[in-house]
């Protein structure tokens, strides 16, 4: 799978470990950046190519990380066609996935240890979507994004 991902200073370290753990697992990792986590940057410049690529489908998915993974999942969910959640822990992780497709992981690397964080994305990576009453839903959510709502 092509995974992008990016983050700001805060999520640096958390994304050196987790683009490691991707490659490991056989994943293409297209990283778009913070380049370090001493100088302070801006998520949405990262977070926001993280969204444009899963959107114009040159990634698969994508993860977004900073400080709490808030402002991250905000801006990803900005661009249209993305549907980024907030998972720092393995229940949300689960469940983006089976009920809302998820195409977008967003964790806080102030909140969640590195190890839970690399069990996070496997779950998220792993789990299909359900389907079934879920796709209306998504559909009601395509035509909020659409304004057709």
């Amino acid at each position: 799978m092509r995974i992008a991902i990016g983050c700001d200073h805060a999520g640096f370290p958390l994304k050196e470990r987790l683009k490691a753990f991707l490659e490991d697992g056989g994943h293409d990792v297209l990283d778009v950046g913070a380049e370090n986590g001493d100088d302070p940057s801006d998520y949405p410049v990262f977070c926001v190519e993280v969204a444009r690529l899963v959107a114009r489908g040159e990634a698969d998915r994508g993860v977004v990380l900073g400080g709490s993974g808030q402002g991250e999942q905000i801006v990803a969910n900005k661009v249209r066609g993305i549907r980024a959640a907030l998972c720092n822990d393995l229940y949300t992780a689960r469940l983006s996935r089976e009920h809302n497709d998820a195409n977008v992981l967003g964790m806080g690397a102030r909140i969640v240890a590195p190890e839970l964080a690399m069990e996070i994305l496997r779950v998220w990576l792993s789990t299909p979507f359900e389907g079934g009453r879920h796709v209306r839903r998504l559909g009601l959510i395509d035509e909020i994004e659409r304004g057709e709502r």
